[in-house]
């Protein structure tokens, strides 16, 4: 999963050892009917569930395939980090500027590659109002569980950029899509409402995402002042496990704030293409700390930068 500015990003995965899945569920007499049931009033209609489709289902089995795999290998760790995860000032430095300032993919080009040259720092200004919407065969458990999620989530990087940062229906400008497969339809017409200029190569990777391409993100910046972040979309697909759609909440909302890059020397971090985290660590909140502080403006270039972030890393708000 990966940030984009203007276009939308593969989270790449390992193919491993296939872990068996061990289902639970719970055996229990049935109770007896102590009175004879209500007659069914005439013309009630009774909703049936979405049945989903053979492109949804096959989707289905191939992430929960991808879990177990991930799992096997050690992978979507769920702490924030721990005794084997080290890391120093330096190494935040640095993984601060792999990530905030350079960009894996050129901007509104879709997959082309990005030259491995520094861009400006992009950041919000403006408070981030976060809106969820949810694909109409989207089961009434994933909305539930997903949206107290994202709520949680919002307030803990509030707290931990000092910015505005909520879940809120209001003018939102950060837009969540939880769809299937089966909504896709939907989908695009509500991606081209909210970004009615998108490119042709960007419109593309919501029309024919590739199954790899499990979440991705899209940011937009001010007319004229493009390192200003004004709009945001993230889609996130449902079919997905419950433990990778929480990874892919946690990475795209973070990742829409500006962090736009992976880094392989990042660690313990999701901003890693290794997929050894699933949940933001805390390593990952000192990097939104630092993007976050005041003295970091939008459209700042790594040398003007550089100087400040040892200075605020070291602790010295005097000399900022």
């Amino acid at each position: 999963m990966k940030n984009a500015f203007g276009t939308g990003w593969q989270r790449p995965f390992r193919i491993g050892a296939l872990a068996g899945v061990l289902a639970l569920s719970a055996c229990e007499t049935p109770e007896v009917p102590t009175s004879k049931p209500h007659a069914r009033p005439d013309g009630l209609v009774t909703e049936k569930p979405h049945e989903p489709s053979a492109e949804s289902a096959a989707l289905s089995r191939y992430y929960n395939r991808l879990q177990a795999q991930l799992l096997t290998q050690g992978l979507l760790r769920t702490g924030g980090g721990g005794v084997d995860t080290p890391y120093t000032e330096r190494d935040i430095s640095r993984n601060f500027e792999r990530i905030a300032f350079y960009n894996e993919y050129v901007p509104g080009a879709g997959l082309q590659e990005s030259k491995d040259d520094p861009d400006l720092l992009r950041k919000w200004v403006k408070p981030v109002r976060i809106a969820i919407e949810y694909g109409k065969t989207v089961p009434e458990e994933i909305k539930e569980g997903d949206t107290a999620s994202i709520r949680g989530y919002a307030a803990r990087l509030s707290r931990v950029t000092g910015h505005d940062i909520a879940l809120d229906d209001n003018a939102p400008n950060f837009h969540v899509i939880i769809a299937s497969e089966d909504d896709r339809q939907d989908t695009v017409a509500r991606v081209l409402a909210l970004a009615p200029t998108i490119g042709a190569a960007s419109r593309d990777i919501f029309e024919n995402p590739p199954r790899k391409f499990y979440c991705f993100v899209m940011t937009f910046g001010r007319p004229g002042a493009s390192y200003t972040l004004e709009k945001t979309i993230v889609l996130i697909r449902s079919e997905q496990p419950d433990l990778m759609r929480r990874s892919c909440i946690h990475e795209e909302i973070a990742q829409g704030l500006g962090m736009n890059n992976d880094s392989a020397t990042a660690r313990p971090s999701i901003f890693n293409d290794d997929n050894e985290f699933a949940f933001l660590t805390t390593h990952d909140e000192e990097l939104l700390r630092l993007l976050y502080h005041p003295s970091l403006k939008p459209g700042m270039t790594l040398d003007q930068a550089r100087p400040l972030i040892s200075r605020i890393l070291d602790g010295d708000p005097g000399q900022i």
